[in-house]
């Protein structure tokens, strides 16, 4: 059974940091990729990041690029998506998907969400 699982969610001030992380299992991780994206309120789904497990490469929305960084450890089966100098618009619900072997296609397998709140 495919199980993804997202935490580390919560309340920081504007221009804060947090790690928000992403445990899978129930598939090959290491050779997978994992993506995180968010749902702001009175938007759509968004795409953030993925990594590729099998080589660590990895993919960035452009302009979230240089304030979010997405990494792994394949030996825990976790993603994780370290975001800094948060802003409001930052606030929502974050995801992560599997991705099958790619970065590039579809994603099945989701996770809860964990809720991102940033105080002004």
């Amino acid at each position: 059974e495919v199980r993804i699982v997202e935490s580390g969610g919560g309340l920081v001030q504007a221009g804060g940091s947090l790690r928000v992380s992403c445990v899978a299992s129930g598939f090959a991780f290491n050779v997978y990729a994992i993506g995180w994206f968010r749902q702001v309120p009175g938007k759509e789904r968004e795409y953030i990041a993925c990594i590729r497990n099998r080589d660590g490469k990895t993919y960035y929305q452009d302009y979230l690029k240089g304030r979010f960084t997405i990494s792994s450890d394949n030996g825990k089966s976790t993603v994780y998506l370290q975001m800094n100098s948060l802003q409001s618009e930052d606030t929502g619900v974050y995801y992560c998907a599997e991705g099958g072997g790619t970065c590039q296609g579809a994603f099945g397998a989701w996770g809860q969400g964990t809720q991102v709140t940033v105080s002004p």
